[in-house]
């Protein structure tokens, strides 16, 4: 499991780099004399290009040395996150937030593979759950960490923190991993292949708005405290969501293999998250109430994966790594998409405080398509009894 450590110190730089930005958006508006919509893109390019690396780049991994390109995509974060650090303009900084979702992109699902094939079988899922919780750990540590330390050095201090976490990574993996052959993640094609079933169009649909809703309206949280509520230091409503994160990823996995209903549980998942923006305006005016719905919010866009996995699993037995691969590439490609949307209703005149409703009008929307989903399969389940009987 030493070697899985060493994957999971490079997740948990990319925790911090995907989320840490949205908390330094205002020190970075001050600097660069941009307003937030145009900051906004900072996270979308990151996330677009997260979403894409992936798959368009992985017929170049097929049978490569696992250490070297795992030293390459380490190496592209960590030199772009350095470019960020130092970035003279606005358009140098976009540059190099979309080469560290690149590289984060690159990165991440072949850290996920390559834990998988470093241990036996029946220690796979606790090797995953290490290495994708480095990734929690950074957003539930290291954002309000990395937030301490720009109050203190600025946010390009901070960068430069996520930048020596890369280097530090980059030599445990030279020194101390295993050089060894590694299938590609799925690609572009086999992925995109999949959305000729309806259903799984349906369900990556789902997953697609639900994540233009959460991490969308994420990057936006500094600006909607602000306006709300005149909160300046973000920190403590940022531990409240990443320890509803950490919260969510750990027991959504049981309650999946308890109750067996994976879309029913999405359902309930989704109702839970559009109380939370809903409600979020209005609970910041009543001292700790206003930590609820971040936590809420927090367990909710964490716990909404597995279900949406665990449904394209059955559907797709014999593709699985596509389908999961296609669902992880729907999750960030609606993170760009809902922080370029916030940037752009912004930009006509909607203000911070009211994205938390838009984003409920969002989840709201996923919630009745996931609706009209259950009632198609339990129609379906009843015609087939009635054929067999």
């Amino acid at each position: 499991m030493q070697k899985v450590i060493l994957l999971s110190f490079g997740m948990f730089a990319l925790g911090l780099d995907a989320y840490v930005i949205a908390g330094l958006l205002p020190l970075m508006e001050a600097d660069f004399r941009l307003n937030t919509s145009q900051m906004g893109q900072a996270v979308s390019v990151f996330t677009l290009c997260y979403a894409l690396a992936a798959p368009i780049f992985a017929t170049l991994l097929a049978g490569k040395p696992v250490r070297r390109t795992l030293l390459i995509a380490l190496a592209v974060f960590t030199v772009a996150n350095a470019v960020t650090a130092i970035a003279p303009n606005f358009t140098l900084l976009l540059l190099s937030r979309a080469l560290a979702g690149i590289g984060a992109g690159l990165y991440s699902p072949l850290a996920a593979a390559a834990a998988a094939s470093l241990v036996a079988p029946e220690m796979r899922g606790r090797a995953l759950g290490t290495t994708l919780g480095g990734m929690s750990m950074g957003t539930v540590i290291g954002v309000p960490v990395g937030l301490l330390i720009a109050e203190q050095v600025g946010w390009r201090g901070t960068l430069w923190v996520i930048t020596a976490l890369g280097i530090v990574a980059i030599v445990g993996i030279l020194l101390r991993f295993p050089d060894f052959p590694l299938s590609a993640p799925p690609g572009l094609r086999q992925r995109l292949s999949m959305m000729a079933n309806g259903r799984v169009a349906a369900i990556v649909g789902i997953t697609f708005l639900t994540s233009v809703a959460s991490l969308g309206l994420y990057t936006y949280v500094s600006s909607i405290l602000q306006e709300l509520a005149g909160i300046q230091n973000i920190t403590a409503y940022l531990w409240a969501w990443g320890i509803g994160g950490v919260v969510g990823s750990l027991f959504i996995g049981s309650l999946i293999d308890r109750t067996k209903k994976p879309g029913i549980l999405m359902a309930g998942i989704l109702t839970i998250m559009a109380i939370a923006m809903f409600s979020l305006p209005f609970s910041l005016h009543y001292a700790l109430l206003g930590f609820i719905p971040f936590f809420l919010w927090g367990v909710t866009g964490w716990a909404s994966q597995a279900p949406q996995q665990h449904t394209l699993l059955q559907l797709q037995p014999q593709q699985g790594a596509s389908a999961v691969a296609l669902n992880s590439s729907a999750n960030y490609l609606g993170s760009s998409v809902g922080a370029s949307l916030g940037g752009a209703v912004l930009l006509i005149g909607i203000t911070p405080s009211q994205l938390p409703y838009l984003a409920g009008v969002v989840v709201a929307a996923a919630l009745i398509g996931q609706g009209l989903l259950l009632s198609r399969r339990k129609v379906e389940k009843e015609q087939a009894a009635e054929f067999h009987q």
